[in-house]
């Protein structure tokens, strides 16, 4: 009966208290290993990491590493818990997550908005709470990140992707003139992009094609197709492209990896040998890309480096949390870390799997 009782004072609890309540047993749990020796409070990092979605390779490969940095950073003295969430692309759900984990004790957020337009609630709860945040991937815009001092940027600049890649398409077109198929002095193209309204994929968009024009190239667009950043969504629209423009298609530039991997899919399901498929570009760096790249089924992209990032935030994290000096983190404006894209072609990448 006493057990009944429980079950029922329970379920008349608000959800979220519940989450938070069971968010903070696992915490001081893994914390302590559930033992009878004492530690305070300051021996303890409690670290929470939200993302947009969990279904992004490049995200989720970016959070596995600021685990493996922060987890490298421990020491006697300071216990590393990380606990991970995701927003389901929907910016409410990952705000609830954030003040669910804040109310779990976390000491410091790192969050990848689902809306980078749209952090005020989640910079309002961190504000109330005294609970620095670090923004990674995608970055805030500029008001929102002034509105306080412990707000921070990891990423890089979508506009130096964009330059990459149009350089390394041009670069690529000068060396191969055979891509135009038909001989008629242009190059008929594709465009994958991200997501409507989304500033990485307009900036990507726009500076890929325009450094491709400035390098003496002549393009005429077939389409410009949106596919969320995925690669099922890109091999659906690449299918339905091929039946319609067939052997027309001679360049595909994508956004990132993941929809250049559902380009180069969807010629292999269509019967396409690597000879007769258009070149495809993506952003990224991914090993299945990089793998692409060298088997000759893509021929380029652009390396968006996780490595570099996730060491930076892995260390922001526990100077911010310890109070140090953040002199030697290179931040523009004492907030903003920006990380350097790398361009990938045959040529050079071997040097970049197994990254």
């Amino acid at each position: 009966m006493k057990w009944k009782g429980f079950y029922i004072l329970m379920s008349k609890i608000n959800k979220k208290a519940v989450i938070a309540f069971v968010m903070g047993i696992v915490l001081i749990c893994t914390a302590t290993g559930c033992s009878q020796k004492k530690k305070s409070r300051d021996d303890f990092l409690k670290v929470g990491i939200v993302t947009y979605t969990q279904d992004d390779p490049f995200i989720n490969a970016m959070v596995e590493k600021v685990k493996e940095d922060l987890k490298a950073m421990e020491s006697d003295d300071m216990k590393i818990i990380v606990s991970g969430r995701n927003g389901d692309d929907d910016q409410r759900n990952q705000n609830e997550l954030v003040e669910e984990m804040i109310d779990a004790g976390c000491d410091i957020m790192c969050v990848n908005l689902v809306d980078r337009t749209a952090p005020g609630k989640i910079i309002k709860l961190a504000r109330q709470n005294n609970i620095p945040i670090i923004f990674f991937n995608r970055e805030p815009v500029r008001e929102d990140l002034m509105q306080w001092d412990k707000l921070y940027y990891v990423g890089c600049a979508a506009e130096q992707s964009g330059v990459m890649q149009g350089e390394i398409v041009a670069d690529y077109l000068a060396k191969h003139p055979d891509v135009d198929k038909n001989k008629d002095g242009k190059i008929q193209y594709v465009l994958l992009e991200g997501e409507a309204g989304h500033q990485d994929a307009i900036s990507r968009t726009d500076c890929s094609v325009k450094t491709i024009i400035q390098n003496g190239i002549d393009l005429e667009k077939l389409s410009y197709q949106f596919a969320d950043w995925n690669r099922g969504q890109a091999e659906n629209r690449v299918t339905q492209l091929i039946s319609q423009y067939k052997n027309r298609i001679e360049l595909i530039i994508s956004n990132n990896d993941e929809m250049a991997l559902g380009a180069v899919a969807a010629y292999k399901k269509s019967g396409y040998g690597k000879k007769e498929m258009p070149i495809i570009f993506g952003i990224d760096g991914l090993e299945d890309a990089l793998e692409a790249i060298k088997n000759g089924k893509m021929q380029g992209t652009v390396y968006n480096d996780k490595e570099d990032q996730a060491m930076e935030i892995a260390k922001l994290v526990v100077d911010v949390f310890k109070g140090n000096s953040l002199q030697g983190h290179n931040l523009n404006q004492g907030k903003y870390y920006v990380s350097q894209y790398k361009k990938v072609d045959i040529d050079s990448v071997d040097s970049f799997i197994g990254r």
